[in-house]
């Protein structure tokens, strides 16, 4: 119909070949090589007569030849029309051979290249997230090279085969029932249940085979195959008469891969316009009616005593299943349309080159012109056809096109409907070939839901359908019928959280699903690793995505940092008030007796180590990193210098008032100030030395604690840090040692008992500021390392001034040199 209908449009064209009229012959092969040859011989003989390699005088001269619709017809009408050098245009599959150009130059497909099909259905499965199908191939060379090219590919896109079927030949068609009953495991083997997609590879005689295995399985009581059927453009749904009332609901939902079409205006009003008597030399009309209507148009005596019916002529050819005969142009329709039109064009380019030449037309379309002319301009030919799509081949005579991926509704009424759902443009940059309309597809009946449902649900559900039940006089809405995308995978996904892990002994598509590891995340389904989150994310709880981390430091904001803000200005405060006491009490005997110099950098030094303290608290940044273990180590060596040095001086100057003491010469202050500044420079060294080498630095920790940053100070070298914090340590044990040593010595003289005390309150804090460091992580370690520094400052400062100052401040009366010079007596 689609061939008679282009050559129609064309000869009623004025603009393309005017004047001259086209012909056509339409022969049919019975899918066998032997007539198919024979059908090709009779093209190139005149007409009634089978007369090959010899032209008669009634001949008409034949230019191309249109077909066939499957491979191995294609492939025998190429062998004899290239001996002729007629170009043929096949508009079904062909099979890719080795070097095809070579042995058929003659040869143009109107339906582009098997591969990109391939392309098309890993693209498709990928779509889905199929990994798990069933293949199905016919059992012939073309099978073979099929399986040969698809599988591999399907594994190196991530997707697995379930089974591999292989159908018999239409030529053993007659064995199918013994093979059935013989082999009747492979019904079994399709109908396994993780394998939701069936791919099957095939041409119409295939489908053929398919249906009468699918019968036969049905009146053996065996369960419907309930599956996503997946085919190729070779693939046609059109049955044979016999077999109109065969139910189809298997193959509802199907999605194949069309050759493009479009519908040129008219063509359903031609085909409606169809009857048996509507032109002359049609062979092919008045058996299909007779089939499709169950009628007969001449009865026989035999039909009359069978009552078998008359055709009235007046059938309407729309009232027919569409398994039969569909109405609108298939894909294999328009590649022919396309196909007459292509050959119109050529011989239009042909008429425009002769006008050049001012050579007659009649005499081009005469006897004279030959098919390899015609092969000449064909395969140059582009053009916009009637619907406008640009037609043109590629340099090995393909056309340049894409496909329809089309879904199959299958009706019980016989109706069938092809709903184009995406397309597949092989020229399209890689990964973006498929475009799919997922809300448009229509699911075999078996992937849908139903579910129970109040009113109102389906308003919120488009893709729900909802079905009203009357109860009396009520209506109400029972149920909601839900798509479901099909699944077909060897297994359940993993989703996020889990990575997949190999099962032993199975195919890669079937796996287990492992947890992933802590500090590592899953964000999309079937992983097959996790992977770390960015530095500045951690996994949440269920390690399926990352959050951002909180940066944590202490900050001057937070109560903790608040209180120890308040805590170093109060006892800056205290400090700067003895010190102020003792500056104004400078005469005094008590003030003068514990060496007033010492005194006073024993106060400053103790009022730095109370500020030092802020250089701990805040974001850590270059400067405050670089000091504030420099300046804690130097400022706390300076006041355990200033301590040892008041203690050596109690001691000496005790030993000097012994009577031909040799002490004498080492009573002053030159030995007072000799050990501070020896003790001081000692620690200065050692910091010089630290950060001259490796310095402290701003750091981030992003392991210690669970979804936060901490913003610290990387030390830099930790021995050097622990040097700092020993020799600190060495000073205050020589400090406890000497004033232990003297605590025995007058009270009024001396101060050694205070500071027994005050080093003892100083390596208390300091021996278990150590393990508490070490096992406190982020701002809690700095936070540690400020509480050590404020109480063994204030334990210094206690225990050594607040006596003092108490007998200042409230009992001034013993601060006199007759208490002094009385008590050591």
């Amino acid at each position: 119909m689609a061939l008679t209908f282009a050559v129609k449009e064309i000869n009623e064209n004025v603009t393309i070949l005017s004047n001259i009229s086209l012909g056509f012959r339409i022969l049919n092969s019975y899918l066998t090589a032997r007539m198919t040859y024979k059908a090709t011989l009779s093209l190139l003989s005149t007409q009634q007569r089978f007369v090959p390699n010899f032209k008669c005088q009634n001949q008409n001269n034949l230019i191309t030849i249109v077909g066939g619709c499957f491979s191995e017809i294609s492939v025998n009408m190429a062998i004899i029309s290239t001996l002729y050098n007629t170009p043929q245009l096949t508009y079904g599959s062909f099979l890719p051979l080795q070097n095809s150009k070579l042995l058929f130059p003659f040869l143009y497909q109107m339906v582009p290249t098997e591969a990109h099909q391939r392309l098309g259905v890993v693209r498709l499965l990928q779509h889905f997230g199929w990994k798990w199908v069933g293949v199905g191939a016919v059992d012939d060379d073309r099978g073979d090279q099929f399986l040969q090219t698809m599988v591999p590919m399907l594994s190196e896109n991530g997707i697995c085969y379930a089974f591999i079927v292989r159908m018999p030949k239409w030529n053993y068609v007659d064995k199918l029932i013994d093979l059935f009953i013989h082999h009747w495991q492979t019904y079994d083997v399709i109908f396994e249940e993780k394998a939701n997609v069936f791919f099957i590879y095939g041409e119409p005689p295939s489908f053929q085979i398919v249906r009468i295995f699918l019968f036969l399985a049905s009146h053996l009581d065996l369960p419907p195959l309930s599956k996503v059927w997946i085919i190729t453009s070779h693939w046609d749904f059109t049955s044979v008469s016999f077999q109109k009332t065969w139910n189809m609901q298997t193959f509802h939902g199907s999605i194949s891969f069309t050759a493009h079409s479009n519908q040129p205006f008219g063509f359903q009003k031609f085909t409606e316009g169809i009857r048996p008597s509507w032109a002359k030399g049609d062979g092919f009309i008045q058996d299909f009616w007779e089939q499709a209507f169950s009628c007969s148009i001449k009865m026989s005596k035999e039909q009359e005593k069978a009552e078998k019916k008359t055709c009235t002529g007046e059938e309407k050819l729309e009232s027919i299943p569409g398994i039969l005969f569909e109405m609108k142009m298939s894909g294999h329709s328009y590649s022919v349309y396309n196909a007459v039109y292509a050959v119109a064009h050529a011989l239009h380019a042909m008429y425009k080159s002769s006008f050049k030449h001012r050579r007659s037309l009649r005499r081009l379309i005469g006897q004279d012109v030959q098919p390899w002319q015609v092969h000449h301009f064909l395969r140059h030919i582009t053009f916009n056809n009637n619907v406008g799509d640009i037609v043109r081949f590629d340099d090995n005579g393909e056309l340049v096109a894409g496909f329809d991926v089309t879904n199959w509704l299958m009706f019980p009424n016989g109706s069938v409907v092809r709903v184009k759902v995406g397309r597949l443009e092989p020229q399209a940059p890689p990964g973006k070939e498929l475009t799919i309309h997922d809300d448009q597809i229509v699911w075999h009946q078996r992937f849908n839901q139903f579910a129970a449902a109040a009113p109102g649900v389906s308003a919120a559900y488009p893709e729900c359908v909802a079905e009203d039940l009357q109860i009396g006089s009520s209506t109400i809405t029972a149920a909601i019928s839900v798509k479901v995308l099909p699944l077909s995978v060897c297994n359940d996904y993993c989703y996020p959280g889990y990575s997949r892990k190999k099962k032993e002994g199975e195919r890669f598509c079937c796996y287990d699903c492992a947890p992933c590891p802590e500090g590592m995340f899953s964000g999309k389904k079937d992983m097959d690793a996790c992977i770390n989150c960015p530095e500045d994310h951690y996994p949440n709880k269920d390690q399926s995505q990352c959050i951002p981390r909180v940066v944590s430091y202490l900050s001057y904001k937070e109560d903790l940092g608040t209180i120890l803000v308040i805590i170093a200005i109060s006892f800056s405060f205290i400090t700067t008030l003895v010190l102020g006491i003792f500056m104004k009490h400078k005469d005094t005997p008590i003030v003068k007796a514990n060496n007033r110099t010492l005194t006073y950098i024993l106060l400053i030094s103790l009022l730095l180590c109370f500020l030092c303290s802020f250089l701990f608290i805040g974001e850590p940044g270059k400067v405050t990193c670089l000091l504030r273990q420099a300046a804690f180590g130097t400022i706390f060596s300076l006041a355990l210098s200033s301590v040892l040095a008041k203690t050596i001086t109690v001691v000496v100057a005790f030993l000097a008032t012994k009577p031909g003491a040799r002490m004498r010469k080492w009573v002053g202050k030159r030995m007072a100030h000799s050990v501070v500044l020896c003790c001081t420079f000692i620690q200065v060294g050692v910091c010089i030395f630290w950060l001259s080498t490796s310095p402290p630095f701003p750091d981030k920790d992003m392991h210690s604690l669970h979804g936060k940053t901490i913003l610290e100070c990387n030390e830099g070298s930790a021995t050097m840090f622990y040097c700092v914090l020993g020799y600190m340590g060495f000073l205050a044990i020589v400090s406890f040692i000497v004033a232990f040593l003297a605590r025995k010595l007058p009270d009024s003289f001396n101060e050694a008992k205070f500071i027994t005390f005050s080093m003892l309150v100083f390596c208390s804090v300091w021996l278990s500021f150590v393990p508490t460091y070490l096992s406190s992580k982020g701002k809690y370690m700095v936070a540690v390392e400020i509480f050590s520094i404020l109480s063994s400052s204030a334990g210094l400062l206690g225990c050594i001034f607040s006596p003092k100052c108490y007998i200042i401040v409230l009992r001034p009366e013993l601060n006199s040199r007759e208490q002094v010079i009385r008590k050591t007596k």
